[in-house]
């Protein structure tokens, strides 16, 4: 995996490969309905979105904590959360990559796969892998 450095010297790893891994994690935890929409030439707050759907508030509030501890594990940096306690909608921001977890029924209502339609959607690769997959750092 590229690696770039940041300016304080830091290994940062590869924005997509963090979405990617995001994606990873939240299929782990039943996600469904996951895109992940590359924002770079739709938008200038991130790279990335990852939006994906939950069947019910706990099983947002899970995909959300397993993301943000498997981050966390990583030396990844949570900017912002909100929406948490309430379970209806979740957001994640890590500055370069936003991660959206939804309950259903309030994903259809905001549409963002349709307000950013003009993004590129990016392959998410089928099949599950557990959290010991991690995005590796190259040298």
């Amino acid at each position: 995996m590229a690696i770039s450095k940041s300016y304080k010297g830091e290994e940062k790893i590869e924005t997509k490969k963090k979405a990617l891994f995001a994606a990873q994690l939240a299929l782990e935890r039943k996600a469904e309905d996951l895109v992940i929409l590359d924002m770079r030439k739709v938008a200038n707050f991130c790279d990335y979105f990852v939006i994906c759907s939950a069947s019910s508030q706990r099983r947002a509030a899970a995909i959300a904590e397993l993301i943000e501890e498997k981050f966390d594990e990583q030396g990844l940096k949570l900017k912002s959360k909100e929406g948490k306690s309430e379970g209806m909608w979740i957001l994640l921001d890590y500055s370069d990559i936003v991660i959206h977890i939804f309950f259903t029924d309030v994903r259809d209502y905001y549409a963002l796969d349709r307000l950013w339609a003009d993004a590129k959607r990016v392959n998410v690769p089928k099949g599950r892998k557990t959290t010991s997959v991690s995005p590796q750092r190259e040298h």
